[in-house]
């Protein structure tokens, strides 16, 4: 192929403003935006809307920076699979250059702002998260061990306690276990898809569990790890940011996630192939509510106690 294809390949058009955003993950953004909110929210130190303000928007721009330092090292398989061959680089909007600069530029510009908004420990974990993302789980784990996932789901978890950090200026049970919750959940999450999507994952030479230990392996591991999810979830109810509200949320969702990871564990390859994965699809779109409603839960409950409605609960 000549150099004068490959730069087509590279780059087919100008960028816009949105193929530039698209690189900051913005879904993904959102998650991280929501959760470190709520990690403020919840804590128990008033915080000036101001720096709830400012701090979270830093805390997304770092999460965004990071996205786009994904995209920049994971392009050449992302050009493979079919679930990301319309990101920016591949697409050919952007180029590698643009992408490794914004996100550098993003990620210096987020950690040093934090700082300035909040304190050290809260732009200390911003930076280590940032790091652990890019370096250690897309550069290192994620191509190495089928344990990338499990590993590299600390680097999600982390926003939550960065809002809690911004709040109190450290760590303690709580933020502790809202990582937790987000970290655990992070594996049946991504294996569900990889059930589904699993031709992807081995075209483009990544090892995730179900390519390296097949699906059966596979569907033991979801279960394990959601039996662990509930457990982590019920204990956070009993600390001082849970409550009544999210308690219920917790029994309800976790019984159905338990279900379904139960339907996902008694199948077999064929029965599934004869659905079309219908219960690991319907797996997956659970866990996407599975967040959300926990730590909306979270915040109905610290709405309560600020109104004096919940007494000494956890």
């Amino acid at each position: 192929m000549s150099d004068t294809s490959l730069h087509s390949i590279s780059r087919s058009a100008e960028p816009e403003l949105k193929d530039y955003f698209a690189l900051l993950k913005p879904r993904v953004m959102s998650l991280v935006v929501f959760t470190a909110l709520v990690g403020l929210l919840v804590a128990p130190v008033p915080v000036h809307p101001f720096i709830v303000f400012t701090s979270v928007l830093f805390i997304a721009i770092g999460g965004g920076a990071s996205g786009a330092l994904n995209m920049w090292w994971d392009a050449d398989i992302d050009r493979i699979m079919r679930r990301t061959a319309k990101r920016p680089i591949p697409a050919g909007k952007v180029s590698e250059g643009e992408a490794l600069g914004l996100g550098l530029a993003l990620s210096g510009l987020a950690v040093m702002m934090l700082a300035l908004a909040s304190n050290l420990v809260a732009a200390g974990l911003l930076a280590f998260t940032i790091f652990f993302y890019v370096v250690v789980y897309t550069m290192w784990l994620k191509r190495w061990t089928p344990q990338n996932i499990v590993i590299g789901g600390a680097a999600g978890a982390f926003p939550p306690m960065i809002g809690w950090a911004v709040a109190t200026g450290g760590v303690s049970i709580e933020s502790v276990l809202m990582f937790a919750l987000i970290f655990i959940w992070t594996p049946p999450h991504f294996w569900a898809l990889a059930l589904f999507m699993k031709s992807d994952y081995d075209d483009a030479g990544v090892p995730m569990l179900t390519v390296t230990h097949g699906h059966d392996t596979t569907r033991k591991h979801i279960l394990a790890y959601t039996v662990l999810l509930a457990i982590c979830s019920l204990a956070l109810a009993f600390t001082s940011i849970g409550g009544p509200v999210y308690l219920i949320a917790a029994v309800v969702l976790n019984f159905r996630f338990l279900v379904g990871a139960w339907k996902i564990y008694k199948r077999t390859t064929p029965q599934a192939e004869a659905d079309v994965y219908g219960a690991e699809k319907r797996f997956f779109k659970l866990s996407l509510w599975y967040l959300f409603l926990h730590f909306t839960a979270l915040l109905a409950d610290a709405t309560l106690r600020a109104f004096g409605l919940l007494g000494g609960w956890g």
